[in-house]
């Protein structure tokens, strides 16, 4: 490999939320943290490379995007995912999440009703209910091999009675990559009941080996004009301190309620170093995502040989994307209160609990394998300690 994804960093005192914060979330600091889905890694090199030769420049003024920064969008989404999109279908954003509450305050009105699909990604839940719109659940379903599907049937009567959809493809934190067949029947049960999609796809690039995104717009035009998609590098790169992500539509008049929020707020500026990271990262960042994700499954595959040789009654829901691992305790016959204070206590371990990603999650835990080989290790060596123990 051309990178180093083993080399340990620490993040100690840097005011880093994952490692900084622990004390707040779990009450101490003596644990090791995989919860915050950002990585342990290095920033890829020629980002940092980028970002020095602005820095020397040494002012920082107010910067404009130009035509190269939506070019290096096209180009990416293209040559990974086969999409092709005009430069005008792009428009700036400072984080995904901060998006997906723009085009809820842009599309619905207090009281609309927004589907999601737990469990998942917690702030989608906030993203409605902040704004006072009604949240509706289309839970996932769970087989006999812990694998997750969709409840379609409950997916339709749900849609008639929804404004928008907020789809998370792949699906965080159960990792899967919802192939076509699945994407075709999401995107024309919402054109038939005129429910607008809003796609969160930051994570279609940390794409696991043997697995292929679709970003769900590019499968049809009348799935294209209902539907607003949201891509970052930040997850993929490492870099989510510097809050650069995108939204995407064909569809001019959903683009153009999103960007009113944007100017309203004043917050289309964004900042020099977010915008030459996304750009860099989009331009020159193939092998270095080809490389991780292969070093992410490796982690993937440690995890799941170790928990079948030590620990079977621990479940790992193999993901397909992500390096976000979904576990399966509740083997252990512990609730929730119980469970949290044993990784905290016992394995000295800092995952996020299930239940934050609403109904369906009780009893599992999501583990963050974004890091050096050594510390997943360090990690199931606790985890086996704390439950031999038991």
């Amino acid at each position: 490999m051309a990178y180093n994804f083993d080399k340990i960093i620490s993040r100690r005192n840097t005011n880093s939320v994952k490692h900084d914060k622990t004390d707040l979330i779990f009450g101490t600091s003596e644990l090791l943290p995989m919860w915050v889905a950002d990585m342990d890694f290095e920033a890829a090199p020629f980002i940092v490379d980028t970002l020095q030769k602005r820095l020397d420049h040494r002012v920082f003024g107010y910067t404009l995007r130009t035509d190269s920064f939506a070019h290096s969008v096209q180009n990416w989404v293209d040559t990974r995912h086969n999409w092709k999109i005009d430069k005008e279908w792009v428009k700036f954003s400072p984080g995904i999440v901060p998006a997906i509450n723009l085009s809820v305050l842009a599309l619905t009105k207090p009281g609309d009703k927004i589907l999601v699909q737990p469990p998942v990604y917690f702030p989608f839940f906030s993203a409605v209910k902040d704004h006072k719109r009604e949240l509706i659940f289309n839970t996932l379903l769970q087989d006999h091999t812990g694998s997750y599907s969709i409840d379609f049937e409950d997916l339709e009567n749900k849609l008639k009675e929804a404004k928008l959809f907020i789809f998370c493809s792949p699906h965080n934190p159960v990792g899967r990559v919802w192939n076509q067949d699945e994407l075709l029947k999401i995107g024309n049960l919402c054109v038939k009941h005129k429910v607008k999609i809003l796609s969160d796809e930051i994570h279609s690039d940390l794409i696991l080996p043997g697995y292929k995104h679709l970003p769900i717009a590019s499968l049809s035009e009348e799935i294209a004009q209902i539907t607003l998609t949201y891509i970052a590098p930040t997850k993929t790169f490492n870099i989510a301190g510097l809050n650069s992500s995108v939204v995407i539509s064909k569809n001019k008049a959903l683009l153009d309620s999103f960007q009113k929020q944007i100017d309203i707020l004043h917050l289309g500026m964004g900042n020099i170093f977010g915008n030459l990271a996304l750009e860099t990262a989009y331009s020159k960042g193939a092998q270095w995502v080809d490389e991780l994700n292969i070093y992410i499954q490796s982690n993937i595959d440690y995890v799941d040989q170790f928990l079948k040789e030590k620990l079977p009654q621990i479940k790992l829901i193999k993901p397909e994307a992500t390096y976000l691992l979904w576990l399966d305790f509740r083997a252990l016959g512990m609730n929730e209160d119980a469970l949290k204070k044993f990784l905290i206590e016992k394995a000295k371990l800092g995952f996020n609990y299930g239940s934050m990603f609403g109904p369906g999650g009780n009893g599992f835990q999501r583990m963050n394998v974004g890091c050096p080989k050594s510390t997943v290790a360090k990690a199931m060596d606790q985890l086996y300690d704390a439950i031999s123990k038991l």
